[in-house]
C-alpha cells in the first residue's frame, strides 16, 4: 500500500544499570556478556584520581583480564582516535569499556569499529559528505559505556561525534552496531566534574532534549524505499517525547544545584538521570540547528580556552557550543509547533500565565538564556573569539551537517543558518 508519509517508528537503547553504587556492578555486567578480557578506554584525569585503576580492580574481581587505555583526547578526532587504535597494535579484546565523559565513551567506540573492522580509516564510515558514510559491515565487540559526566548521553546512543582534523570540523558516525550492548550509570562517578564542566555538559542534555522534542516529527517525512533506509534519526515521536519531557523537567530542577554545589548528590543523580534520558530521546529523535552549528563552532575556533578544563590547545566544549545557538534555532523553530515550545519552557520551569501560541516566541529561548547566565555559560559566540566576519565559514561548515538539517521541523538553508548564527554572536560581538 503506497503512503504518503512515513508511518513507523523504530526507537532502540541498550540494558542500564543505574543508581548510587551501580560502578560496583560493573565486573557483573561484562560476565553477564561472556567476555574474558576487557580494554577500558578513559582520559589521564579519571586514573590521576583513581577512578580507571578501581574500575579495573572490579573487573578483574570477575576474572576478566584488563588493559587500560587512557590517552582518550577531550573531543576527540578522526587523527586521534586512528593513533589510538594503531597504538594497542596487535593486543586482543573481546569487549570494551568507555569510561569518562562523551569524549571517552566515543573514542571507545571508534576504536571497537577500526579494531573489529580492520583495513579501512575512520573517513570511510563519517557522514557525507565529510565522509563516505559506509554502515559498519559486522557486529562489533559488546562495549559497556560508565558515564563520569551527565551530559552527552554517548552510553546509550549509537553515534559518535568526531572533529576532522583536515577539515577543522565536527561531524559524526551514525550506526545501529556502534549502540553499546549495555549502560552503568552511577551518579557518584560525576562528582569529581568541576562547575564549568558540569554546565557545559548539563547544556548538552538541555539542548539533546529540546531539539529532538521540537524535531521534525517522524510522521511528516516521506516513507523510506526499505526499512534499512530508515535513519537512526527517525524524528520526534511520541516514544522519544517521554524521555525528552523527562530529561526537560530534570534539567530545569536539578542543574543550577549540581554546578553551585558539587556535593548535591540528589542534583548528581537528577542530572544522570536527565542526561540518560535525552539519550534515550535524542538518540532516536534526533537533534537539529544547534547541533549543525555547534560542530563548526568548536571546528574552528583558534584562542577559546574553557574553564575548567585541562586542554593545552584552543577548545570549545561541545555542550557550550551546542547552546550558543540554542536560542536563535528555537525562535525559529516556533511557529512549527507553538505548544512543543511552550511546553518545553514549562517543563523547564517557566511561568506560562499569560502566554499564548501569538505571543509565546521568546519564552523558550528565554528560559534558555536564564539557564545558562545562572551557571556560567557562554553570552554567545563572541565569548569563544567569533565576530561577524566569522559566520559565512560558520554557516558553510553547518550546512554540510545534512544528517541533523534534515531533522529541522522547518526547512532551513544558508541565508537561515547564517541568520541564527549571526543572531547568537552575543554580547561583545564586533564586525
Amino acid at each position: 500500500m503506497d503512503r504518503p508519509t512515513e508511518t513507523v517508528i523504530t526507537w532502540q537503547a541498550p540494558p542500564v544499570r543505574y543508581g548510587i553504587g551501580a560502578t560496583d556492578e560493573i565486573g557483573h555486567e561484562l560476565a553477564q556478556l561472556g567476555v574474558r578480557s576487557t580494554l577500558i578506554v578513559t582520559d589521564p584525569n579519571l586514573t590521576a584520581i583513581g577512578l580507571s585503576q578501581r574500575v579495573q580492580k572490579l573487573i578483574e574481581q570477575s576474572g576478566i583480564a584488563v588493559t587500560v587505555f587512557d590517552g582518550a583526547e577531550v573531543e576527540p578526532t578522526d587523527r586521534g582516535c586512528e593513533e589510538a587504535a594503531a597504538s594497542l597494535g596487535t593486543q586482543e579484546f573481546d569487549s570494551y569499556v568507555g569510561l569518562g565523559g562523551g569524549s571517552s565513551m566515543d573514542t571507545a567506540k571508534v576504536i571497537n569499529l577500526l579494531r573489529s573492522c580492520p583495513g579501512h580509516g575512520v573517513q570511510r564510515y563519517l557522514n557525507r559528505p565529510i565522509g563516505e558514510g559506509a554502515r559498519v559491515p559486522r557486529p562489533l565487540r559488546p562495549l559497556v559505556a560508565v558515564p563520569t559526566t551527565a551530559g552527552s548521553g554517548s552510553e546509550c546512543t549509537a553515534m559518535v561525534a568526531l572533529g576532522v582534523v583536515a577539515e577543522r570540523v565536527k561531524t559524526g558516525i551514525s550506526d545501529p552496531r556502534l549502540r553499546p550492548a549495555a549502560a552503568v550509570v552511577d551518579p557518584l562517578n560525576t562528582v569529581t566534574a568541576p562547575p564549568a564542566v558540569t554546565a557545559a555538559s548539563g547544556y548538552d542534555v538541555l539542548t539533546h532534549a529540546c531539539e529532538s522534542y521540537t524535531a521534525r516529527p517522524y510522521d511528516r517525512r516521506p516513507p523510506y524505499p526499505s526499512p534499512g533506509d530508515r535513519p537512526l534519526y527517525v524524528g520526534a515521536n511520541p516514544i522519544s517525547d517521554i524521555w525528552a519531557e523527562e530529561a526537560l523537567t530534570l534539567v530545569g530542577r536539578y542543574l543550577r544545584r549540581a554546578v553551585l554545589n558539587p556535593y548535591d548528590i540528589e542534583a548528581r543523580a537528577g542530572m544522570s538521570r536527565a542526561a540518560l534520558c535525552a539519550g534515550m530521546g535524542f538518540g532516536n529523535a534526533g537533534t537539529h540547528i544547534p547541533h549543525a552549528c555547534a560542530y563548526p563552532i568548536a571546528g574552528l575556533v583558534t584562542g577559546y580556552r574553557p574553564r575548567d578544563y585541562r586542554v593545552d590547545h584552543p577548545l570549545v566544549p561541545h555542550g557550550e557550543a551546542v547552546v550558543a545557538t540554542a536560542p536563535a534555532a528555537l525562535a525559529y523553530t516556533y511557529p512549527t509547533s507553538p505548544e512543543r515550545h511552550l511546553r518545553a519552557a514549562e517543563l523547564l520551569g517557566a511561568n506560562l500565565a499569560g502566554t499564548t501560541a501569538r505571543n509565546g516566541a521568546d519564552l523558550l529561548p528565554q528560559t534558555v538564556l536564564d539557564l545558562v547566565a545562572d551557571t556560567g555559560g557562554p553570552r554567545g559566540l563572541a565569548d569563544f573569539g567569533y565576530t561577524a566576519r566569522d559566520v559565512p565559514a560558520l554557516t558553510e561548515g553547518a550546512a554540510r551537517q545534512e544528517r541533523l538539517l534534515a531533522c529541522c521541523p522547518r526547512d532551513v538553508d544558508r541565508s537561515r543558518l547564517s541568520a541564527v548564527l549571526a543572531d547568537s554572536l552575543g554580547a561583545g560581538a564586533t564586525a
